[in-house]
C-alpha cells in the first residue's frame, strides 16, 4: 500500500537573492510550494495574513536576524515550525534557538536531499502533534459503534471501497453519522497519512463557496488581506469530504465537476492553475437523482460523485445497536466532565429501543448525555431518559406529518417505507397522482418511476381521462 506524498506551503526567508532562488526551486520540484521573502520584517507581516506549514529562515540578515524573527513570530502565536539556517553557526547560537522554539539548525552549504528529508520530518511530526491534540479533544467522538447486522455490513463495505480511489457518495438522514464513515474511510486509505478536511457545503454561503474551496490570492476581492488556501489545497495528499453536496449551488457544481476531472484547481484572483491530489468523498441527505431531475444538480457531476453510493441506516432499523452506543455515550460523556461512569437497566435500554429518534445518532447522544446527569445512582433507568413510547419516524422530505404519524412506530425496511408512504399518498388523495406528488414532495414524473417499479395500479385509471388512464409501466418510463 503505497503512501501519498503530501505538498507543504513553505515560507523562505534569506537575505541572499541566489539562496532563495536555489531553495524554492528544489522545492517546487519536490511537488512543494515555497514563498521567499529576503528580510524578516516583511516575513513577519506575511505571517500575519497567510498559513504556511513550515518556514525556513536565515539566522544572520541584515536588520532583523532570523533569531529575532523566531521570537517575534513566537510571541505572536505562529504555529508553524521553523527551521533555521546559518554560514556562521555555532554551539552558542544552535542552542539559542532551540530555547526559542526552533524545530532544527541547520548549516550551510545546504544539500537537496538534507532539505527535502528535513522537510518531510517536520511535517510527520506536526501531523503526529495535530492528531494527538485532535485524539485528546474528541476522545472517541468520531467512532463508529454497533455490532449489529447493518453496521456489520456498513464496516464491509467501507473497507472494500477504503481501499480504491473510487468516488463515495454517502447517503442518509440528518444525524445518521455520515462525517463518522467519511472519516472511516479516510482512516483506512493509503491516505490516511495525509490530512481530512471538512466543507460544510450547506453551511457555506453562496457568494463564500468557490473561497473556501479553490481558495484565493491577496487583494482577489474587498477584504482579502493575504493568500487563502482553500479546502482543496489543504487536503493535498489527503481527503476532503463535501457534506451536503445536493445543497452546492448550480453554478458552483460546475467548477467542481472541473476540478474533479482535470485535478487543478485555480484560486479566486489567481492567473495559473494549481494540481491537487485529493479524494473528494460526498455526502447528502436529499435525492440526488431528484435533484437532477429538477435540474438542481447536474447530471454530469452526479455521475463522477455517485460511483460508490453507501447507504446509512437511520438509528430506528438499528436497535441491536442501542446497548453498545449507550455505554460508549455514557463512557464519552462522564469522562469529558469528570463524572463516574454509568450502567443502564434492561428498562432503559427497552426504552432507547421503543423511540423513533428522528434525529437519529445525534439526538440519541444529547439524550444519554442528560440521562447520565439526571440519574442520581450508578444506574439510568428508563425514568431518567424520559422518552415516550413512540416518536413520529422521521418524515421524507416534503412528506406531511400526518403520513408520518401514520408510519410511528413501525419497524419497516427502507423499501417497504418508501412502497407504504407511496401507497398512503395515493389513498389520501384518491389516487389523483398530482396532488399524490406534491403531498410525496416529489416531481410528477417520480411518483410515475416510484409507481411503475412498486408495481401498483388502480382500476379507476382506465377510466379516466389523459395521462391516468394507462398503467404506468406502459409509458416506457425508466
Amino acid at each position: 500500500m503505497t503512501t501519498v506524498a503530501r505538498k507543504a506551503q513553505l515560507l523562505l526567508v534569506d537575505d541572499d537573492a541566489n539562496t532563495l532562488a536555489s531553495l524554492s526551486r528544489a522545492f517546487r520540484l519536490a511537488g512543494h510550494e515555497a514563498t521567499v521573502c529576503d528580510n524578516a520584517s516583511r516575513a513577519v507581516e506575511l505571517l500575519s495574513n497567510e498559513k504556511f506549514d513550515l518556514i525556513f529562515s536565515d539566522v544572520v540578515m541584515p536588520g532583523k536576524s532570523g533569531l529575532e524573527f523566531l521570537e517575534e513570530i513566537k510571541k505572536a502565536g505562529v504555529q508553524a515550525p521553523v527551521i533555521l539556517i546559518s554560514g556562521q553557526a555555532n554551539i552558542e547560537m544552535a542552542v539559542r534557538a532551540t530555547k526559542l522554539g526552533a524545530l532544527d539548525f541547520l548549516e550551510k552549504p545546504l544539500s537537496t536531499d538534507k532539505l527535502l528529508v528535513t522537510v518531510e520530518n517536520a511535517l510527520r511530526l506536526t501531523r503526529l502533534e495535530d492528531e494527538n491534540r485532535e485524539l485528546k479533544k474528541r476522545l472517541g467522538k468520531h467512532q463508529l459503534v454497533g455490532s449489529g447486522a447493518a453496521m456489520t455490513r456498513l464496516a464491509a463495505q467501507i473497507a472494500r471501497v477504503a481501499a480504491s480511489e473510487t468516488r463515495v457518495c454517502i447517503l442518509g438522514e440528518t444525524g445518521t453519522g455520515k462525517e463518522l464513515v467519511a472519516r472511516a474511510i479516510h482512516e483506512k486509505s493509503p491516505r490516511h497519512d495525509g490530512p481530512f478536511v471538512t466543507l460544510n457545503c450547506a453551511a457555506v454561503p453562496a457568494e463564500l463557496i468557490e473561497s473556501e474551496l479553490f481558495g484565493h490570492e491577496k487583494g482577489a476581492f474587498t477584504g482579502a488581506a493575504g493568500r487563502h488556501l482553500g479546502k482543496f489545497e489543504q487536503a493535498e495528499g489527503g481527503t476532503l469530504f463535501l457534506d451536503e453536496i445536493g445543497d452546492m449551488p448550480v453554478a458552483m457544481q460546475a467548477k467542481l465537476l472541473r476540478v474533479l476531472e482535470e485535478g487543478e484547481v485555480e484560486r479566486v484572483g489567481g492567473d495559473k492553475p494549481i494540481k491537487v491530489n485529493v479524494r473528494a468523498v460526498v455526502a447528502t441527505h436529499r435525492n440526488l437523482e431528484q435533484l437532477v431531475e429538477q435540474n438542481a444538480f447536474r447530471r454530469d457531476l452526479f455521475h463522477r460523485v455517485y460511483v460508490f453510493p453507501l447507504a446509512l441506516p437511520p438509528l430506528r432499523e438499528r436497535t441491536e445497536d442501542f446497548a453498545d452506543l449507550a455505554a460508549h455515550f455514557a463512557r464519552q460523556v462522564a469522562v469529558q466532565n469528570g463524572w463516574r461512569e454509568k450502567e443502564f437497566s434492561s428498562q432503559a435500554i427497552a426504552a432507547l429501543e421503543r423511540y423513533a429518534w428522528p434525529g437519529n445518532v445525534r439526538e440519541l447522544r444529547n439524550a444519554l448525555e442528560r440521562a447520565v446527569l439526571m440519574a442520581d445512582g450508578a444506574r439510568i433507568d428508563a425514568s431518567d431518559i424520559g422518552l415516550s413510547d413512540t416518536a413520529p419516524l422521521a418524515a421524507r422530505a416534503g412528506t406531511s406529518e400526518e403520513l408520518a404519524g401514520l408510519l410511528s412506530g413501525v419497524a419497516l425496511s427502507l423499501a417497504a417505507m418508501e412502497r407504504t408512504f407511496v401507497q398512503e399518498a395515493l389513498r389520501r388523495t384518491r389516487w389523483v397522482q398530482k396532488d399524490a406528488a406534491k403531498l410525496l414532495g416529489v416531481t410528477r414524473r417520480k411518483l410515475n418511476y416510484m409507481i411503475a417499479r412498486m408495481g401498483l395500479t388502480h382500476p379507476s385509471w382506465r377510466r379516466h381521462r389523459g395521462v391516468q388512464n394507462r398503467d404506468p409501466a406502459s409509458r416506457g418510463l425508466p
